[in-house]
């Protein structure tokens, strides 16, 4: 059972919840008055964040990490948008990891070109570099650096340990810059919300389907949007530190900003065999402590789960989806209609067979999926049985060297690849679309984080179309042992036999570089031919017209669909070529669109006699002079950009690319009603995009012009009432806000985006 209380709670002694309508129970338990801000205060979280806050205001935070992490997609932007603003070194331990880009066989060159620059840096500034097959981000992150009461900051969206009792955060590569140049991540003071465990998991549920049910509960009615997510109560015990490693990193699809888990015996245990037995600490709410909200859970009545397509938060039991299998896959038909746009189909239905649905391919992989006990799980499950020789396939992809290692020594491995499982080495391409891509009109179950559309490397506009379901290792590992009949882990008996972890870090001895206070600024970067400078960006007008280039009204819009994954990762080092796929999946005309409105634009800011722009903007400029007190509004002074209607962009990734691509080619705002997440709305903002809403439905349309007068003297202002106007055949005024901005995020607009920021400030 998994129950959302209305309204916040007080937890007494960490084990009883009291409504916040019932305070005097609370103070009835403690035998004292129970104050509000005070049991605010008594938070894992807040005591984590206080720590690290540099403000001296708590409701204003200026926090400082600890350690920070970076993949081979997102590393190089970032260096050379701090070596763009002056950063000199590392200040803090950065480490460099090399995951996604890791397989070397795309472009030529240029994935490993991407890996000798990462190289060099860390060299030159003082990094920690782990080459490629050695483990994934977020499991070197967790065996190597996260500790109790400790914050790290990561490019990517499931930087997640708060089951170590470190409070991680995803972001976009600007914030990291950010703390690269000693400055801070700036954010309010977060809602916190109790995600209170009870019971323990029945044998066969595994982590992914304790996070599952989980994410089915919240994400829809955003009960933790943008908030920490504090587990606590008696059922954490009831998980191994690996296993909740497993629940923790899924964190990330319910769109909070983070995480962290109340820690005991059995954390001191994992942190003292990774040889940091010092990082221990424990940790746990104080004896009256209040919640924004609280998520009950009672693990004991989770069963076997799985996320059909397209979204993690599509969840249904195993056991229910079976029993209803035609309604059930119909309704997602219907979703992959509308995805495909009419160039690809991809059906469901036609995979039951004798009322029962056949798989196509099984995949257990990454930070979620990867990890030393869901592999043992899966091993046990296929030990002396076979995935088959007809269609389906099992890939595992253990998430690091040493858990490879000692899967080996345990004979997991043998297990698995007697049973015809195909073993790899660490890599998270399986999670983007960039490893094992299914068959077309194949459906993939998948232990990782995410299944949205296109993830597993299908193009809906070359006909091209999969999805994948998401699923535990061990309801996977059954399937495999049925030849891909869908089943449950319930159906088997052979869990929780885990043989206990012995990590071996000689791996990480003999390959992975550590720089950290050992840069040389003699060094020189090394760049391939693919690794490109960010072009120029000019500062923020005082005036601004806006060409509608893209319209989307679909309920979200993920990151995945403004800048796709897979195949374009081999060029997030160049970003006017990475630019060229920006929407390509879900408006494949916006780029040409935007890149016209950018010819305008670089036009004016170089100087080109208005006369032929006004060639291009003459029936604009006369609507505006229409407007009351904008008669003498002129091209030279008014900045041109683009700008993409969206209901609800930004679910999913960290990835900057899905704002800095918008911004190269010509973007300067987004509308909104709402931003999905913190980390895609940061991106806009650091990239010099203006973060607009608007309550009421967009009555313009793709190729309308809006004007909006006066922004950088409306950046100053409260930013609750921004007069804009529509010029159409007739001028018609709406009316957007801007959701609160930090000082800082103020400037960097105006400014052009972050470099420009930066590059100013040291100039002064």
């Amino acid at each position: 059972m998994i129950s959302l209380y209305d309204g916040g709670i007080y937890l007494v002694n960490g084990t009883q919840i009291v409504p916040e309508a019932e305070a005097d129970k609370a103070a009835a338990l403690t035998g004292a008055a129970v104050k509000k801000e005070e049991a605010r205060k008594g938070t894992i979280a807040y005591s984590i964040l206080e720590k690290h806050n540099t403000s001296g205001n708590m409701e204003h935070l200026k926090l400082k990490f600890d350690a920070m992490a970076s993949h081979d997609i997102t590393f190089v932007g970032i260096v050379q948008t701090a070596k763009a603003s002056g950063m000199e070194k590392f200040p803090i331990p950065y480490v460099l990891t090399n995951c996604h880009n890791t397989l070397c066989a795309v472009g030529g060159t240029i994935n490993e070109d991407d890996h000798m620059f990462g190289l060099s840096a860390a060299k030159k500034y003082g990094g920690i570099y782990v080459p490629p097959h050695i483990a994934v981000i977020h499991q070197y992150m967790r065996e190597m650096m996260a500790g109790c009461g400790k914050m790290i900051l990561g490019s990517d969206s499931h930087t997640r340990y708060g089951a170590l009792g470190t409070m991680a955060v995803g972001e976009g590569g600007g914030e990291l810059v950010k703390q690269l140049l000693c400055d801070t991540y700036d954010v309010a003071y977060p809602g916190v919300v109790a995600i209170y465990l009870t019971g323990q998991p029945m044998p066969g549920v595994g982590p992914q389907d304790i996070a599952l049910a989980i994410i089915g509960a919240v994400f829809k009615n955003g009960y933790v949007k943008n908030k920490v997510m504090e587990f606590v109560g008696p059922g954490v015990a009831s998980m191994s530190t690996d296993y909740r490693n497993g629940v923790d990193v899924m964190t990330t699809e319910t769109t909070c900003l983070t995480s962290i888990w109340r820690t005991d015996e059995d954390t001191e245990s994992y942190l003292a065999l990774h040889g940091r037995g010092g990082d221990y600490k424990k940790l746990d709410p104080a004896d009256v402590a209040y919640y924004d909200g609280c998520v009950y859970v009672d693990l004991s009545t989770v069963k076997p789960m799985i996320a059909l397509p397209f979204h993690p938060s599509n969840t249904y039991e195993i056991d229910e989806l079976n029993a209803n299998l035609g309604d059930i896959l119909r309704a997602v038909e219907k979703e992959a209609e509308r995805i495909g746009g009419g160039k690809a189909s991809f059906t469901l239905t036609d995979k039951i067979v004798d009322g029962k649905l056949q798989v196509q391919q099984g995949v257990i992989a990454g930070c979620a999926g990867g990890n030393y006990t869901n592999v043992i799980e899966a091993a046990h499950a296929l030990k002396g049985r076979s995935c088959g020789f007809d269609e389906f396939s099992l890939a595992v992809y253990p998430s690091s060297q040493p858990v490879f290692m000692d899967l080996v020594k345990k004979g997991a491995v043998s297990d698995l690849m007697a049973a015809g499982a195909i073993v790899r080495t660490a890599f998270c391409g399986p999670c983007f679309g960039a490893g094992d891509t299914p068959c077309n009109n194949g459906l993939s179950i998948r232990h990782t984080t995410r299944n949205f559309p296109n993830r597993e490397g299908s193009k809906p506009g070359n006909g091209q179309m999969a999805a994948v379901a998401l699923m535990d290792a061990r309801s996977i590992a059954a399937t495999a042992a049925n030849g891909g009949i869908l089943t449950s882990a319930a159906e088997f008996d052979c869990w929780d036999d885990v043989p206990a972890y012995e990590f071996d870090k000689t791996a990480y001895e003999t390959r992975v570089y550590q720089g950290f206070g050992k840069g040389d600024e003699k060094k020189e970067l090394i760049y391939g031919p693919n690794i490109k400078d960010w072009p120029e960006m000019s500062p923020l007008a005082d005036n601004i017209v806006l060409k509608v280039c893209s319209k989307i009204m679909d309920a979200v819009t993920t990151t995945d669909e403004l800048i796709p994954s897979g195949e374009t990762s081999s060029y997030r080092s160049n970003p006017l070529g990475l630019a060229e796929f920006t929407l390509s999946r879900r408006d494949p005309e916006y780029v040409g669109r935007t890149k016209e409105v950018d010819k305008l634009e670089k036009a004016r800011v170089n100087g080109q006699n208005p006369a032929e722009l006004e060639a291009e903007l003459n029936t604009v400029f006369d609507r505006i002079h229409t407007i009351p007190g904008q008669e003498a509004v002129k091209i030279m002074d008014t900045e041109i950009g683009s700008m993409v209607y969206a209901v609800k962009p930004g679910d999913g990734s960290a990835r900057e690319q899905a704002a800095s691509c918008q911004r190269v080619i010509g973007g300067l705002a987004n509308i909104t009603k709402e931003y999905a997440t913190k980390r895609y709305r940061s991106n806009v903002m650091n990239w010099g995009m203006l973060p607009f809403q608007m309550e009421e439905e967009p009555e313009f349309g793709v190729g309308d012009y809006i004007y909006v007068p006066g922004i950088r003297r409306i950046l100053d202002g409260d930013l609750k009432d921004i007069r804009a106007y529509v010029l159409g055949e007739t001028v018609k005024e709406i009316k957007l806000y801007i959701a609160d901005m930090t000082p800082e995020e103020r400037e960097i607009v105006k400014a052009g985006c972050l470099i420009n920021f930066n590059r100013n400030r040291n100039q002064n």
